[in-house]
């Protein structure tokens, strides 16, 4: 994954209370059953990230930089064996889309989320690369999004650009390699939107699945 100016600097397109009355209390004899069928629980909620935005980003402040971004967790959807053969409670699925114009020269990327996990209204994503005229396909790339709160903007990072460089990783013509992003690895959201923006839904990650004990051994 080589670095590009167009590729690498560039972007893409990332409490309520009820009131309280005051009724007198049933005597046992008063206090309807409820109906097995009428409880219902409510499916646990997904830790997601949706939205599209333009970015400002300091090294191309006047180049038009767009994220795109759709993802919602879906833990142990990704089997990994043998470590992780249900697959990991960060597993995810969506797609991301960005591009980077300068000029007439636009650079672009598609890829599907593999991982997200979110901290109160910041999430962090990877996706691998489909489809692009900057990136080598099968490349994973790392977003982080943070949607503002009290009137600050959102904000976004990206894995390229002036972070997750490798000094000691050079090329056969000196240039710098990119090192891969591992899932969930991206930067703090550095750049700020300046039109659009992000909605970050947070929820717990899920405990892994029990593994199983081990036979017990007959000599």
């Amino acid at each position: 994954m080589r670095i590009t100016t167009i590729g690498a600097t560039a972007t893409a397109v990332a409490v309520l209370a009820s009131p309280i009355t005051s009724t007198p209390t049933p005597t046992p004899a008063t206090v309807p059953a409820a109906p097995a069928a009428s409880v219902v629980s409510k499916p646990a909620k997904a830790a997601s990230v949706h939205g599209e935005a333009r970015i400002s980003y300091i090294e191309s402040i006047h180049d038009d930089i767009r994220f795109t971004i759709h993802a919602e967790q879906t833990p142990f959807t990704r089997p990994m064996p043998p470590t992780a053969p249900e697959g990991l409670s960060t597993d995810a699925r969506g797609t991301l889309k960005f591009s980077h114009s300068r000029g007439e020269v636009t650079g672009w990327a598609e890829a599907t989320v593999d991982c997200l996990v979110t901290s109160g209204r910041t999430a962090t994503l990877t996706a691998v690369v489909t489809k692009s005229n900057v990136e080598e396909p099968g490349a994973r790339l790392g977003i982080s999004v943070q949607q503002g709160g009290k009137g600050e903007p959102d904000r976004l990072g990206f894995s390229w650009g002036v972070v997750n460089v490798d000094p000691e990783n050079i090329d056969e013509n000196g240039q710098l390699v990119r090192p891969q992003a591992g899932s969930c690895m991206a930067p703090a959201p550095f750049t700020t939107v300046i039109k659009g923006g992000y909605k970050v839904i947070h929820a717990e990650i899920t405990k892994s699945p029990t593994q199983p004990e081990p036979a017990p051994h007959h000599s």
